[in-house]
Formats: C-alpha cells, structure tokens, sequence
C-alpha cells in the first residue's frame, strides 16, 4: 500500500492506494481511499487533554508491514485465482484480515468489522463494513485444497528469500484442539482422538505444522480429523515437501539442490516414511521411541562403563553415546545417539513419585479386595496392570498374583535395586535415530567421532554399505544432530590448543555444498534424489571416521550453542 498527497480544489489530501490482482483479466488493478488533509498536525496542550477513544497501532502495523514485504495479497490470489466481487474484497485481503484479528484480538468474524474500524492502519483501501463473516465463508468455501496448499508453498518460498530463512533443517510436528461442537453436529474434522488437552469428552481437530530453523516460521501446515495418526498425516504431505523443498532451492538461489534434514518426534516413526522422505529430498532425525527395538540396543550400549561422555564447553552437563546398527525389519542403516538430559531426568524422577504413591494406594485397596474375597483373579490382574502401567512402574513395582483352594491374593512390593537401575540406565535419556552418521559438515558445526557398529568403530570407507532392500543412495550422511554445537577454531580434546589433541579438522564448505559422502558401492537407484556432496569433505570424513575412537571426546566450544 502506497501513501501520496494530492491536491483538490486547492487543498492537498493524502490518499492511500493498493494494487491487487484480477484471476479473470489476469492483470492488476488498483484501489484507492482517501485518508484525509494534508493540513499540519495542531498544536495542542496535552495537560488539557482527555480520553475519548483508543486505536491499535503497533501490532497491527507490524503484521501489514511483513504482508507488504511479503506482496502477500498478490500471493493468495495468484495461488486460488478466484474472482471476487467489484465492490468487495478479494481473497487475498479477507485471509490478511481475519489473520491480523485472530492474532491481536482473537474474536468471531462478526467482529471483523469493528475490528478493523478500531485499527489506524489499513490492511485494505476498502472500508471496514466490507469486511464481514459471510464474505469469508463465501470466499473461503471455493479455495480447493491444491489451491491453499499452493499459496502456502508460495509464501513459504518469499518468505524465505526476504527474510532469509535459514532451511537447513525442517521441524515437523502434529498437535491437536479442543472443539465444543456438539456430538451430533456432522463434520470431517472434528473428531473423538487424543486430545492434547486429556479431555475426553470433547471432540478435536487436529493440525500439522512445519516450521524454519530460523524463528521458528511456519513454511507449510495441514488441518486433519483429529482421530488421525501423525503417520497418516506426514505420509498425506510427502508431496507438498517435494514441491516445498524445490520452491525453497528456488528462494535460496542455490545452484545444487539443498541437503535438508526432517525434524521429528518419534510418533511418526515408520519404514516406509523414512524411504518416502528420501525419496522427496530430505534426510530424518527424529526421536526413536523407547519402547523400539533398536532404542533398547541404544540404552544396553549406553549403559555399559564408559560409554556416556560428557561434552565440553556449555555442552558440560550434556552426555552422549552413539552406535550404529539397522534399524527395523528393513534392514534401515541408522545411526542412534543416546543424549542424556538431567533436566529431564529430575521430571521424570517427579513423574514416577506421583505415579507411585498413586499406584501404592491403589495396590492397597486391591490387595485388601483380594483378601476379602471381593474380586476374581481376571479382575485383579486386569487393574494390577493398569496401576503400573504409569511412568515405568512396572519396571521395578513387583506384583504376584497368586490363587490357592479358590481364594485369590495379592502380594507386592518395590524393588530399590531395580529402580536405581531404571534411574541409571533409562530415565533421563532420548535415543535420537538419524540416516546421517556425523554431525553435518558445515561451517561452524562440529562432528561427532566416527561412527560405532555395535560396540566398534566403522572402518574408513564402510560407513555407507548397502542394504537388504536392494540398490540405495548412500546413508554415509552429514548429521544435523539435536545438538547444533557451533566452535570458531577447530575440535579439541582437554584444552583448547594443545598440541597433539586435536580431531581432524571441520571442513569450510558452505551449508549448499553439504551433502552426503560418496562411499556406496554398487548401483544407486536414487541417486538423482540427492545431491552428492564434495568430494573433498567427504575424503575428510572418512580419514577421520578411521583416526578416532569410538568414545566420545569432550570437545572446546565457544561462540553460540543451539539446539533444536
């Protein structure tokens, strides 16, 4: 929107006008309004003054000054081209309006209007009384869903190149809303789930979001029923990534496709996700639930003596073990890193306090059911179950259920020993499951050592074999790990630049030319998926894989430390 001065009848006026774009003439137009004179601001005494009113400014004038930066109007009505009435506003103004509510002033659409009369800037040259809930659900009711995948890919893609958002890595998460609406109203969406809120007597709408390294920004979203599982629906966006990863290469300007790494919990853990990803362009790394088969075998080579070392720097407090194994019944070259975190540990220890006295309480009353003769032996064990089934109780509450001459009882009691063991061993610890077996070679990012196969350190030159599936790109990937650990000089052991301690050094190479190593012998059916990374960085990384340990070094780190 542009703000100029003209005059009329020897009296200058500012006028505000906006160029939009016409779906039917495939062509612009413009809107104009008049704001009011130009006349000089009065003189006024301010200890005479009085409230009458009050208008928004600042949080409405920040969101319309990125819509502009972002020509975001134009975007939206590209993307649906749809035709909107010559007196009323277009698609693309009525989302930025009901945007900038739902973010400052939460409220109906009735309340659209008086929303928008209440703000001194303008999100349109229209007045406020065209701004109403039926226009939006008139308008909204024709953006088909290839429509509004496609404006989110086109805004994803400028706000990348405006603003300059890092993309390197990609978190994907799912989440899911409260609805009051009732049971008997029909709906797609609305549905009896988990909800995140524990209420089960509401109905929940669920939404999936993906989100920049930088700020956090939402590049692509998706609503689905809320009965849905976080499988169904990462699956149901493996196209919308595609497209998304080739608009990002476009608003990077890269000249070689990007190597970009999927963040995700480990509730969307899946075979066939983690090929359908490769396939799209992306590396993984998510965190493999514990119950998982390869995050026992993680938690068994953590446990041992030794295996856990701390990291140095801000990092002190943070130890780490990793191993390298196939990951499920595909055989999926995976490499584990078992992070320990005494933050989570001292909730989990508070967790399992509350669950126990919980659980004592209800053993009680059960064993003395039992005692009684009050309860059958089914029915007791049944909710002997369900009262250890809570925070890993089961692991050290010893519970025997015995029945002699027709009458049934209960004994029971805690094991310390095998708490303290689940306390050492367990708690505290997240298994992260990635394809890439080192930390990315970037600028400013460190490697972990060389990459372990159960219990080993892999031989310079193995670290991207083949598998059972057939021919695959190579795994022999660069990691960017949950821990993004950025040094100004090189890696270090014990003190930083002494001579004789050093680790091969990180290579310089800029975040587009990071990849994978070329390590793979044989046929590469996906080779065109992704982009082989230097060739040089990857020698380095092999040399190195081969030189350390498969102990992991505590490391000097200064400058800036992230996480993910």
């Amino acid at each position: 929107m542009n703000i100029f001065e003209r005059e009329v009848g020897g009296r200058r006026y500012r006028v505000a006008s906006q160029s939009l774009w016409d779906p039917a003439r495939q062509r612009p137009f413009a809107r104009q309004a008049v704001l009011g004179p130009a006349d000089a601001a009065p003189v006024a005494d301010l200890g005479s003054t009085r409230t009458v009113g009050m208008r928004r400014v600042g949080d409405v004038g920040a969101l319309v000054w990125v819509a502009e930066q972002l020509d975001l109007i134009k975007l939206i009505d590209q993307a649906c081209g749809l035709k909107g009435p010559a007196d009323g506003p277009t698609i693309g103004e009525m989302v930025l309006a009901v945007a900038v509510q739902r973010t400052c002033a939460p409220a109906a659409k009735c309340h659209l209007a008086a929303f928008l009369e209440s703000c001194v800037p303008r999100v349109s040259c229209l007045p406020a009384s065209a701004f109403t809930g039926q226009a939006f659900h008139r308008l909204a009711a024709q953006v088909t869903d290839e429509q509004l995948e496609k404006a989110q890919i086109e805004i994803a893609r400028a706000a990348v190149r405006r603003f300059e958002l890092a993309t390197d890595v990609l978190a994907f998460d799912t989440t899911n809303f409260d609805t009051h609406i009732a049971t008997t109203t029909p709906g797609e969406l609305a549905r009896r789930g988990k909800a995140k809120s524990k209420r089960s007597d509401l109905r929940v709408v669920g939404l999936a979001a993906l989100v920049s390294e930088t700020g956090h920004v939402p590049l692509l979203h998706r609503t689905y029923p809320g009965n849905g599982s976080d499988q169904t629906v990462l699956g149901e966006c493996l196209e919308a990534l595609g497209k998304l990863h080739d608009a990002l290469n476009d608003a990077e300007q890269r000249t070689d496709a990007a190597c970009r790494t999927l963040v995700r919990d480990g509730g969307s853990w899946s075979e066939q996700l983690e090929l359908d990803l490769d396939v799209e362009g992306y590396y993984t790394l998510l965190s493999l639930p514990l119950s998982h088969g390869a995050s026992e075998l993680a938690l068994e080579h953590a446990a041992r003596r030794g295996a856990m070392k701390r990291l140095g720097g801000k990092l002190g407090e943070v130890r780490a073990a990793r191993l390298r194994i196939p990951v499920g019944d595909a055989k999926l070259d995976r490499t584990l890193v078992v992070v320990e975190s005494q933050e989570l540990l001292r909730g989990q220890k508070r967790g399992i306090a509350v669950a126990l006295r919980k659980a004592k309480e209800d053993l009680r009353k059960l064993e003395r059911r039992a005692a009684s003769g009050r309860i059958q032996r089914e029915a007791l064990e049944d909710k002997v179950q369900k009262a250890l089934r809570r925070e890993h109780l089961s692991k050290f509450v010893i519970a025997t259920v015995k029945e002699e001459r027709g009458k049934v009882s209960l004994h029971w009691h805690v094991d310390a020993a095998r708490r303290r063991l689940l306390e050492r061993t367990r708690l505290g610890r997240r298994v992260l499951c990635t394809d890439r077996p080192c930390l990315e070679q970037r600028k400013n990012r460190v490697c972990l050592p060389g990459a372990v196969e159960r219990g080993g350190t892999l031989p310079a030159g193995q670290e991207g074999r083949g598998r059972t599936l057939g021919a695959f790109a190579p795994m022999g990937r660069q990691l960017v790990a949950a821990a993004h650990l950025r040094h100004s000089d090189r890696l270090d052991v014990g003190k930083p630049g002494s001579p004789g301690t050093r680790h091969p050094e990180v290579g310089t190479q800029h975040d587009e030319g990071t990849g994978r190593g070329e390590s793979h012998i044989g046929a590469r059916a996906c080779e065109g998926a992704r982009p082989p990374c230097d060739g040089d960085a990857g020698a380095r990384l092999n040399r190195g894989a081969a030189q350390v340990s498969q102990d992991l070094r505590a490391w000097a780190l200064d400058a800036y430390t992230s996480f993910i």
